[in-house]
């Protein structure tokens, strides 16, 4: 069912009779459910709005050199517009600019870009990540009861959304001082088995630790099974990030205390819309925050979490 809100975000544009203008959605990658449920945004938002929606991203989400070469190769193909997880807020900035250059607009998504909004592109549509962060470690001192050994597990250098997220977590630990953050340091990488991999290198200080915090889909997923293979899992405090029928799964079994949500699928549908109308010369907001919300066992089933997880 449409959202209110999605609901006036589409009737603001009326689609035209002119053959359809082509936009290219370019995720961080491909693999992760998260990404499928920003496609789903994108292409029904494409539907509503009469526009092609041509997806297309590197396999994984550490491959810079690939994601470039995507939007190198729209930007040749002449497409209407482009809208972008960038993998790296500084590596992307010349394919952008190079779009720009070519009056292709882009709007930057998920993942921050440096610059200006509403100068160096058109708009950034992403959740609030500080936030989200916050909301983590907030979660992660109430179970903790303001005292305890935390690790924090992050995910890649240069990622903009998750080095947020990081920031926002260690703001309100650092307002905790009965909480120690014993590691702060390692990266779990863009797959579910390289952070399985990087929290069984980290299991001495995870046995050690009394909660834990990962800060996307594939590092919460990953620590998960890493405490299932330790025989950890349910006895740390853990708290993640992101909404994956896995980790859903794990939050209502108890192996998991706490997941912030993000709304993939209003990403990506408020992606399209702002570049269409852009396009269509409509005024867009030069910032768009995608909401977010922290998930327990006691409020999955409130109609606000629902809203967030399209249930």
């Amino acid at each position: 069912m449409r959202t209110p809100l999605l609901l006036c975000a589409a009737l603001a544009i009326v689609p035209l009779t002119t053959a359809a203008e082509k936009i290219a959605m370019i995720p961080k990658g491909t693999t992760h459910n998260f990404w499928k449920s920003v496609e789903a945004g994108a292409k029904k938002a494409g539907t509503e709005l009469g526009v092609e929606i041509i997806w297309k991203g590197p396999l994984k989400e550490d491959d810079r050199a690939q994601q470039i070469g995507v939007v190198q190769q729209f930007v040749a193909s002449g497409v209407s517009g482009i809208v972008l997880a960038p993998l790296d807020d500084i590596a992307l900035r010349g394919p952008v600019k190079s779009a720009g250059e070519r009056n292709i607009p882009v709007v930057i998504f998920d993942s921050a870009l440096r610059g200006e909004p509403g100068k160096d592109f058109v708009s950034f549509v992403a959740t609030d990540n500080r936030r989200g962060g916050r909301l983590g470690a907030e979660e992660l001192v109430r179970l903790l009861d303001g005292k305890g050994k935390v690790v924090l597990l992050r995910y890649a250098e240069g990622s903009a959304s998750t080095i947020e997220r990081e920031a926002g977590f260690l703001e309100v630990i650092q307002q905790h001082p009965g909480i120690n953050v014993i590691v702060d340091n390692r990266y779990g990488g863009a797959t579910t088995s390289s952070a399985q991999d990087a929290a069984m290198n980290l299991i001495d200080k995870i046995r050690e630790a009394d909660g834990i915090f990962c800060v996307n889909e594939s590092t919460t997923h990953g620590m998960l099974l890493a405490l299932r293979q330790t025989n950890l899992v349910g006895k740390k405090k853990f708290v993640g990030f992101d909404t994956s029928p896995v980790l859903l799964a794990a939050l209502q079994k108890g192996d998991i205390q706490g997941l912030v949500a993000q709304n993939p699928t209003k990403m990506g549908y408020l992606g399209v819309v702002s570049v269409v109308k852009h396009l269509r010369g409509e005024k867009v907001d030069p910032v768009i925050d995608t909401g977010c919300v922290l998930v327990t066992r006691e409020n999955i089933s409130t109609p606000a979490v629902k809203e967030v997880l399209g249930k």
